[in-house]
């Protein structure tokens, strides 16, 4: 079943974000499905704008969810909601 995720992502993912960075992204977010904004740039080594811009888009086009919204210098904790839906049920 993750694999149909994986593979609906990697179809979608690319539509949404038009990057080059579309493969750090999926990757990342597969790796880590709840992740602050902060890892999300550190860990991808996307750059800073790049980065913001694809989380964005990914919350716009309903991949990422915010699971803690930011406040203040207090980054934003998103969850790639379907993965973390799928291994739920899975267990």
């Amino acid at each position: 079943m993750s694999g149909q995720i994986r593979r609906y992502a990697q179809r979608d993912v690319p539509k949404a974000i038009r990057s080059q960075y579309n493969i750090q992204a999926i990757d990342l977010i597969f790796a880590r499905p709840i992740f602050g904004t902060t890892d999300f740039i550190t860990r991808s080594e996307i750059p800073k704008d790049s980065a913001i811009r694809i989380i964005n888009a990914l919350k716009k086009a309903g991949f990422l969810m915010d699971l803690r919204p930011g406040k203040g210098r207090r980054p934003s904790t998103l969850i790639f909601h379907e993965l973390i839906n799928i291994t739920e049920r899975n267990s």
